[in-house]
């Protein structure tokens, strides 16, 4: 088993983006560890270690549309992917993702086993993942959001009471529901992913579900047994992760957004998903919007 080379014996988290010495990898299944150079202002004349010879490792968990899922050819697409190949791009690397489960990746455990370079599946930057893994700045605005079924009298948790809310596992969306079902008088339900959690409120197994608002926006336009009834402004923003200490290709990952953003990269890859410009930064740059 790799563990995190980047992490210090003593685990405590690296603030600054100071690069530890370049740590070899033994040999494992996934293959040798590849240096790349690096461009631009990324920690000048450091380089970026990677996991496996002439790719970038992803680690990402579906489906999750319209960040990461299967179309209909089977292959992986969506937002996240389409923003971390600028990242492969600038680096002269191909993207390789690894789908698995969203705990392993919000725990931290897919960096200490060494199974991937990054992590990109719309996840929710807080404290507790800050610890075990460090993330890009924001790339993506965030809040909560509650699905029910079309007509449902359900328009918001107080109408939960006695009920059971569908939750996925490990995200932000099942810390709000595990926070206020006190409140409200609500059970949970938890499911693996987004798919099995719209499925058991369609069913009727749960009376609503809660997930990130711009994937349920985003499911309702092609799923009319499905509405999203409210939203909760939880102020969230989704990150891209790496190992902790990993700060050439957390300065890297940082680099590319800000270039993506400044050329119009970053709004056309929003607009082919979404099908509408991001809303406007503070200071009216172009960019995001509504994380595990």
């Amino acid at each position: 088993m790799v563990r995190n080379p980047w992490r210090k014996p003593t685990q405590r988290k690296l603030r600054s983006l100071a690069v530890l010495p370049v740590l070899a990898l033994t040999a494992t299944a996934a293959g040798c560890a590849e240096e790349v150079n690096t461009a631009g202002n990324t920690q000048a004349g450091d380089k970026i270690e990677l996991i496996n010879d002439g790719q970038l490792t992803v680690c990402t968990h579906l489906p999750y549309e319209p960040f990461q899922f299967r179309n209909e050819g089977g292959k992986t697409v969506g937002f996240d992917v389409d923003l971390v190949d600028l990242v492969a791009e600038d680096l002269g690397v191909k993207q390789k993702l690894v789908n698995t489960s969203f705990e392993g990746i919000q725990t931290g455990q897919v960096f200490e086993t060494g199974d991937c370079d990054l992590a990109a599946a719309a996840i929710t930057i807080n404290d507790e993942r800050d610890r075990v893994m460090d993330f890009s700045k924001g790339y993506f605005d965030a809040d909560q959001a509650l699905v029910v079924k079309a007509g449902s009298d359900v328009s918001g948790l107080d109408d939960l009471d006695g009920k059971v809310l569908g939750v996925q596992q490990g995200t932000t969306g099942e810390e709000y529901a595990q926070e206020n079902k006190d409140k409200h008088g609500y059970q949970t339900r938890q499911y693996e992913d987004l798919e099995l959690l719209q499925q058991g409120v369609q069913n009727g197994a749960v009376a609503a579900g809660i997930n990130d608002n711009s994937v349920l926006l985003y499911a309702t336009k092609s799923k009319d047994a499905l509405e999203v009834s409210t939203e909760f402004d939880t102020g969230e923003q989704y990150g891209i992760a790496v190992a902790d200490g990993n700060g050439a290709l957390q300065a890297k990952i940082g680099e590319v957004i800000d270039a993506a953003k400044q050329d119009g990269r970053y709004d056309e890859i929003y607009e082919k998903w979404f099908g509408e410009a991001p809303p406007k930064e503070d200071g009216g740059e172009g960019s995001d919007e509504s994380g595990k």
